[in-house]
């Protein structure tokens, strides 16, 4: 039964939870280190990347930390180099200004609008350039992504807001640029389609050195509505891959009959 796959799930996200906090201990015991750098694939796992915060003062996970990631990593061996990371926008181009007045026009009059501009993220997820954005105050917004992008409708979506407000609407001392940590949000009746069934959301905090189209995006939006957070979605369809270039979003729009705001 369907509670049965719940019960397992959650029993082994449980396990995997306790094994990482003793492995982390006695990592940071053996070295000394109050910094990390968490890397591979269980690094998506944001509930439990959450509960590094008890251990460490200072976590660094790049947008990408499985296989991909650490390939970087490897090349940054063989050079003897470390990397000044400096953006997760390493992808193709889609040339163009940040398209915010049109981006804000779309969300009024629709409460949906998928966006495909500058470079694309490195990483699965989303983080403002091949997104689809949604009014997170509207309780039933998130049926209707989760239809646009024929996943199921129980599945939840993240968060994106203004780096110097989360910690008012979400329970946060540390910043998530890449949406890595799931923490309990503040005000659920006032976004209910960013929280997740146990009352906490994905958070991607943005600020103007990040991405100065999508904190102009934020900001404009909270003073409009009163609420510095969007909903942000991949823009993909379920199982796959997010758009990439232009010939992508031309293919999107002929086949789902909907336009993408470059």
């Amino acid at each position: 039964s369907d509670e049965d796959k719940f019960d397992i799930a959650a029993a082994v996200q449980k396990v995997y939870e306790n094994r990482l906090m003793e492995f982390m201990r006695f990592a940071k015991a053996k070295s000394g280190e109050n910094n990390l750098v968490f890397m591979g694939g269980c690094a998506l796992n944001c509930s439990a990347n959450t509960l590094l915060w008890n251990i460490f003062e200072d976590i660094w996970i790049m947008p990408n930390p499985g296989d991909a990631g650490s390939s970087l990593g490897a090349a940054a061996a063989v050079y003897k180099s470390h990397i000044n990371w400096e953006t997760p926008y390493l992808g193709t181009k889609i040339f163009g200004k940040y398209p915010v007045d049109k981006i804000i026009k779309e969300l009024l009059a629709n409460k949906v609008a998928p966006v495909a501009s500058g470079k694309a993220e490195f990483g699965p997820r989303s983080l403002g350039n091949r997104s689809i954005f949604a009014d997170p105050r509207d309780p039933d917004i998130k049926n209707k992504v989760n239809l646009i992008k024929k996943r199921e409708l129980f599945r939840p979506f993240a968060p994106v807001v203004l780096e110097e407000y989360a910690h008012e609407w979400f329970d946060m001392k540390f910043t998530s640029p890449y949406m890595q940590y799931s923490v309990r949000c503040l005000k659920p009746d006032l976004i209910p389609s960013v929280v997740h069934a146990d009352g906490t959301s994905r958070v991607q905090t943005v600020n103007y050195k990040q991405h100065p189209g999508l904190y102009k995006l934020l900001l404009e939006w909270y003073y409009i509505t009163g609420a510095p957070v969007l909903l942000n979605t991949s823009l993909n369809i379920k199982g796959q891959p997010i758009l990439n270039d232009i010939e992508d979003v031309k293919s999107w729009e002929h086949y789902y009959d909907r336009k993408i705001i470059c």
